[in-house]
């Protein structure tokens, strides 16, 4: 699923400061309007949180400036003119992303993006966290934006999983001290399990656990450890494995295992359609 096209229909006008319906009536229940918007699947709740800034949604017909705003099923929600698509079923995805690929849905440099190399009977999707160009391996995909932010957060305590190529050397001392935590140029990185894995001519080859996932966190920790890492492959996010699936190949995560791994508060997204195979995927907005 995408943005609203540029064509859509003339935006609510925006209310004088101070009038009467200068903001929409706030809900004594429902849910945020950012994490509604998300869980439409039209973006990530950050997103939607701009969005609602830049007054691209009115509710009601009323423009609104704030995501501190609860919102009911009641409610007619606008996006730039255009109705609020009802919540599709949580989808997950595992994709073995291949080196040289972007994890955004453009990229000004001209390079490849995930979204293109996926297929385009898929719904859009966005990424679970992010695998810089030059590393590959598993990527979780959903079409719900509030399940990418809740397994994105920290408190979640999901473990990443990697294995990596390193050219240099190292000892079983150094990859201890890591488990203690440690800061690089004043960026401060959680505790990371290492494990020397083998000696492969001038490389050695490594397996990290961490919880954190911070900006090229492997990268300059272990070059931080006198390591240059030249291949790097992420094998699992929390409960789910990179396994035996081929470089570029997708595969939906069944729905049995997302109820035993991620719980009934995954599939609360209002009334449920059924996931169409053919659903069109456009660029992301």
């Amino acid at each position: 699923m995408s943005a609203p096209p540029s064509t859509a229909p003339p935006r609510p006008r925006r209310p004088r400061p101070g009038s009467a319906s200068a903001a929409p009536t706030p809900s004594k229940s429902g849910e945020r309007l950012a994490k509604r918007i998300a869980r439409a699947g039209l973006c990530s709740r950050r997103e939607a949180e701009a969005w609602i800034r830049a007054g691209r949604v009115a509710v009601d017909g009323q423009v609104v400036e704030t995501p501190a705003l609860d919102v009911t099923g009641e409610q007619r929600i606008t996006v730039d003119g255009r109705p609020l698509p009802e919540p599709e079923p949580t989808r997950l995805f595992r994709w073995h992303k291949p080196r040289g690929v972007v994890t955004s849905a453009r990229d000004p440099e001209g390079r490849p993006t995930y979204l293109e190399r996926l297929p385009t009977t898929l719904p859009r999707l966005m990424p679970i966290g992010r695998l810089d160009i030059d590393s590959e391996g598993l990527l979780l995909l959903t079409n719900d934006g509030e399940l990418k932010r809740r397994l994105e957060l920290p408190s979640t305590g999901w473990t990443r999983r990697y294995r990596v190529r390193a050219f240099g050397t190292v000892d079983d001392a150094a990859l201890a001290r890591l488990r203690d935590g440690l800061t690089v140029n004043g960026i401060a990185y959680g505790p990371i399990e290492a494990r020397l894995d083998k000696v492969q001519g001038a490389n050695v080859w490594l397996t990290l656990a961490l919880k954190e996932g911070k900006n090229r966190e492997v990268r300059r920790v272990l070059e931080h450890l006198g390591l240059k890492v030249n291949r790097l492959i992420r094998i699992a996010y929390g409960p789910f494995q990179l396994g035996n699936l081929p470089k570029n190949a997708i595969e939906e995560v069944p729905r049995k295992v997302l109820r035993e791994q991620l719980g009934t508060a995954a599939f609360e997204r209002g009334r449920r359609r059924p996931a169409s195979a053919g659903a069109g995927r456009t660029p992301a907005p």
